[in-house]
């Protein structure tokens, strides 16, 4: 085992100040890194030290792996950890790390390769006996023979990018007629996303639900899974909520699908926090979509209901130390969501917005947890995810989280930029989503266009209305322009304040 004494955090926003954070708790030094775009971001201010590492754009800064190791040299670091995103699930950089004599707090490279391609993970997990979506075998770039594999597996089909994740290179084909020009969609923004157009075909489900498993393996062999996620709000196939544990998973399917999940790690010696990701259909049998080697987004929602650190549980695997529980051991307790709150807006196809923070003011009070990398005042930048915060609840029951989500987003106090602040209200009051029937497509199918708008008042509060400014233009007295200079402008109406968030 070798110890690890100072940690440098590869990431940025609120993620890099949540693992500083665990970090300091286990009395490490650390390392943060930052873009000039992040000079003055909260987790450059947090750490012990703070190394630029480059302009603004990612590649240029933040996926720089050598001059991050350069930097780790210098400053006399043992380990690195990825976060997510980023180069949290690059093989070559971990082969890296490890070739410099640093500990990489994060799965073996061979484990990364392995299931960043969907389709040799399938291959791996193919031994376990693990559910399959029916479809290609391997990964494929002819038209005329993918369209002849559609036409066998059956419409609805689903094309999907080998190589990444994200929603990228993946279109959904109803029939035989739209097949050759999705296919060539998807071939094309794989190969711009990910620079590897080979794609696979796969049986579209279409009621899924999208429920992923939280494992943890050390190097002895141990590997334990921590319950499930529920992730199915989703926009452009990326989650806005997250809850654990799920709504629908019986006490029996929640242990198989545990179970599952733990040998798909065994399938690939892992080490480390993982996140199994299966598909759900409408008759509860679930399919192994894939396998994310990093630390995910939602990770908080599963550490509220086991009451453990994952980022303390990555840091002492990569320092060698076994798991400190078994299987057993582990129960859930309450209930957690979280809302990923961006700056996007919801009515506007969550198209993503950027500005200044004008008011920034967090949620507080019983089991409210906010992980973000802002503060009043900042702005929100061009370069890089428009996540600003990760929003999490935590209650005795699922009616108690959602309550404390419904008054936290009230309490939550953002203007200067679009949020999805109010989609989230929108979706914890939806009966669908109370009622726990609900599917990926839960935006299609409830979350009309306009559904945000403010409602239109009635005749009655019209016409009230109407009266009022009728009264207040007779009465109003024209102000000279000497009266204007010595009182100053005219202050601002309150509901403009409001609106704008002067103060």
């Amino acid at each position: 085992m070798k110890k690890i004494t100072k940690l440098l955090v590869a990431n940025r926003g609120e993620i890099a100040l949540r693992v500083l954070r665990s970090a300091k708790e286990m009395g490490l030094r650390t390392v943060a890194i930052y873009s000039e775009a992040d000079r003055h971001a909260l987790h450059v201010r947090y750490a012990d030290e703070a190394v630029c590492v480059g302009p603004p754009p990612s590649k240029d800064s933040y996926l720089r792996g050598d001059k991050i190791i350069e930097i780790c040299k210098d400053l006399g670091v043992d380990a690195i950890h990825p976060g997510y995103g980023f180069l949290s699930e690059n093989a070559g950089f971990a082969r890296a790390v490890r070739a410099a004599g640093l500990l990489f707090v994060g799965p073996s490279p061979e484990a990364m390769e392995l299931m960043g391609s969907k389709l040799a993970a399938k291959a791996a997990v193919a031994d376990f006996d693990i559910p399959l979506v029916p479809g290609t075998e391997e990964a494929i770039t002819d038209v005329p023979a993918a369209q002849a594999i559609a036409a066998q597996v059956g419409f609805p089909i689903l094309i999907k990018a080998s190589a990444g994740g994200g929603g990228k290179g993946m279109r959904i084909v109803n029939s035989a007629d739209e097949f050759v020009e999705q296919m060539q969609l998807a071939v094309s923004e794989a190969t711009s996303a990910f620079g590897d157009g080979s794609v696979f075909i796969e049986k579209y489900i279409g009621s899924p639900r999208h429920i992923e498993i939280q494992v943890l393996g050390d190097e002895h062999g141990h590997i334990v899974h921590l319950f499930e996620r529920e992730c199915s709000i989703q926009r452009r196939h990326q989650k806005v909520i997250e809850e654990a544990p799920s709504s629908v998973l019986t006490p029996a399917l929640r242990a198989e699908m545990g179970r599952a999940a733990v040998d798909v790690a065994r399938a690939c010696n892992y080490t480390g926090a993982g996140t199994v990701e299966f598909l759900l259909d409408e008759n509860h049998k679930f399919y192994f979509l894939e396998m994310n080697t990093r630390l995910q987004v939602e990770h908080p929602v599963t550490e509220q209901i086991t009451g453990l650190d994952l980022v303390k549980e990555q840091i002492r695997i990569a320092e060698g130390q076994p798991l400190p529980f078994r299987q057993e051991d582990l129960t859930i307790q309450g209930h957690a969501l979280e809302l990923r709150v961006y700056a996007e807006d919801p009515q506007n196809n969550f198209l993503p917005d950027i500005g200044t923070l004008t008011t920034y003011v967090r949620p507080q009070g019983p089991g409210v947890r906010v992980d973000d990398g802002f503060e009043q005042g900042m702005d929100i930048p061009i370069y890089y995810d428009p996540m600003i915060a990760k929003l999490v609840t935590f209650g005795a029951d699922r009616a108690e989280a959602i309550a404390r989500m419904l008054r936290a987003i009230e309490e939550y106090q953002i203007t200067g930029i679009e949020t999805t602040l109010a989609f989230g209200a929108y979706v914890l009051r939806h009966p669908a989503f109370v009622s726990g029937q609900f599917d990926t497509n839960f935006i299609r199918d409830h979350f009309p266009p306009g559904a945000l708008a403010p409602p239109a008042p009635d005749e009655a509060t019209a016409q009230v209305a109407a009266a009022l400014v009728a009264m207040l233009m007779e009465t109003k007295q024209p102000q000279t322009p000497a009266a204007a200079d010595a009182a100053g402008a005219p202050a601002a109406s309150g509901w403009r304040r409001n609106r704008l968030g002067v103060r």
